[in-house]
């Protein structure tokens, strides 16, 4: 199927906002949306991780929970890709990793999502999911798209997910919003599965992609295929014209290159 000018232009979009994690402006509507259907189990994830127990296999549960029912819409709005071998794949590749991950009470599962752009994102609680895009952009190149789960994990792991999310109810809150009894699946049916594209801080990414190399090597994965993958989108980006300025908090690919090769 022959693409027009717009949808390359959005694919080109997508990438810049994604991969080099551009943020994209929210509305006030998303916000006020926010605060009013999302918040009840998320800040119950937030008050056991601040607990003083110290049980963290009791907060891992619940933020399970949450990304649990967010799944549930990421599947109902995107739809699942019916292809068994690619899944295999992506399923061997979770396998292996999880393997590696030392707090066993981590919990990661794997989803071929309908996408006609390449991106990737993860849910709280360790639902991952990946589009054939990406896929095709990695060239089937297993490291390579061993570093882009491993990198997703990463963001579950250091509880980027769920901090993402809890930033965006506190701020609806503060926002003057009464936070609802609900739970986050009418929310993010409301503000729509974009939202998880959006981009996560600087230091977050650069946390991500250092603890998914790690988990690549100790996986048996060659972790130069993070850089193989990142000098793919530089590629990407000089066909499309160029990148433009970025915002200092969100580290262009160049930078992450560079600190890539000083970890491997």
């Amino acid at each position: 199927v022959r693409r027009t000018r717009t949808q390359h232009g959005r694919a080109h979009r997508n990438w810049r906002a994604i991969l080099h994690n551009r943020p994209q402006p929210m509305t006030n509507t998303t916000f006020y949306k926010l605060g009013r259907l999302a918040g009840a189990k998320a800040r119950k994830v937030q008050w056991m991780w601040n607990s003083l127990t110290g049980d963290d296999e009791k907060a891992i549960a619940a933020e399970y929970g949450v990304g649990q029912e967010m799944a549930t819409v990421v599947r109902e709005q995107s739809g699942i890709e019916p292809d068994p071998e690619l899944r295999l794949i992506l399923g061997n590749i979770r396998d292996r990793l999880s393997g590696v991950v030392r707090n066993k009470h981590h919990r990661f599962t794997i989803g071929l999502v309908r996408d006609e752009l390449p991106t990737a994102y993860a849910l709280p609680g360790g639902f991952i999911f990946v589009t054939r895009p990406l896929t095709m952009l990695c060239e089937h190149d297993e490291d390579s798209l061993a570093f882009v789960v491993a990198h997703e994990m990463a963001h579950v792991i250091r509880r980027h997910a769920i901090q993402r999310v809890l930033r965006q109810t506190a701020f609806a809150a503060a926002s003057m919003v009464a936070p609802g009894r609900g739970s986050v699946g009418p929310w993010l049916r409301k503000v729509g599965v974009e939202w998880l594209e959006r981009a996560y801080s600087r230091g977050q990414e650069f946390e991500a992609d250092a603890l998914g190399v790690l988990l690549t090597k100790a996986a048996g994965f060659d972790p130069a295929g993070a850089e193989r993958l990142f000098e793919q989108l530089q590629t990407l980006d000089s066909k499309a014209g160029g990148l433009g300025a970025y915002l200092s908090t969100h580290p262009p690919v160049g930078e992450r290159i560079a600190a890539l090769r000083k970890q491997t």
